[in-house]
């Protein structure tokens, strides 16, 4: 398939593009800095630009089969006043109707939207306190993704670790988990790519975790 990754520079944006690679896909990585890139391939474009500038993402949409988007904050700045996800999505919604590209597969966190209900304690606090201005940018976000006619998915992984895959986890549209709840980003980027051959969250929510 031809993947367009947002995020890719970012701890699990590399994952993927990594994934994406190995299994023979064709990638093009929309990145504000090139340089951050750590993933050399044939198989890989790299455009350089904002994931927010409506041009930049209308060229890199354009003759793609799929959309996997791991963008996040990547400075204190964001946390607190981030509205990257809004303006982001918005960007990308348009430029994947304009270009009929249907399947998107959207990393949030636990603790954000219909996931808090499922969340346990700590992240939910995190996203009422410190993280509050990330969880509105991404529900916001999430909004403008429901109401589109996009075929998309959206993955709720707890705290993210710097691990290795290990391809045992559990995900489900509801999912009891306690605790401080952790998985690796590598586990995170080899679910989000399985996506794009599995249709059971296809215009829905799924909560992942160990």
């Amino acid at each position: 398939m031809k993947l367009l990754v947002l995020g890719a520079t970012g701890r699990t944006g590399r994952e993927l593009l990594a994934g994406a690679l190995r299994q023979g896909h064709e990638v093009t990585a929309l990145a504000r800095d090139p340089s951050r890139l750590t993933v050399h391939d044939d198989r890989l474009r790299v455009c350089a630009g904002s994931a927010a500038d409506p041009d930049t993402v209308d060229k890199a949409v354009a003759g793609q089969d799929a959309v996997l988007c791991a963008l996040g904050p990547t400075s204190a700045r964001e946390l607190v006043h981030s509205e990257l996800m809004r303006a982001s999505v918005s960007a990308l919604l348009g430029a994947m109707e304009r270009h009929g590209v249907r399947r998107l597969i959207l990393l949030s966190a636990l603790g954000v939207g219909e996931s808090a209900r499922d969340a346990p304690r700590i992240p939910r606090f995190a996203f009422g306190t410190i993280l509050r201005q990330v969880g509105k940018d991404k529900e916001r976000a999430e909004d403008a993704v429901h109401a589109s006619h996009l075929e998309w998915t959206i993955l709720y992984p707890p705290a993210l670790t710097n691990g290795p895959a290990t391809g045992g986890y559990r995900h489900g549209e509801s999912l009891k988990l306690s605790g401080s709840p952790k998985i690796s980003r590598a586990d995170v980027a080899q679910l989000m790519l399985a996506q794009l051959t599995d249709d059971r969250y296809v215009r829905k929510g799924a909560i992942v975790g160990p």
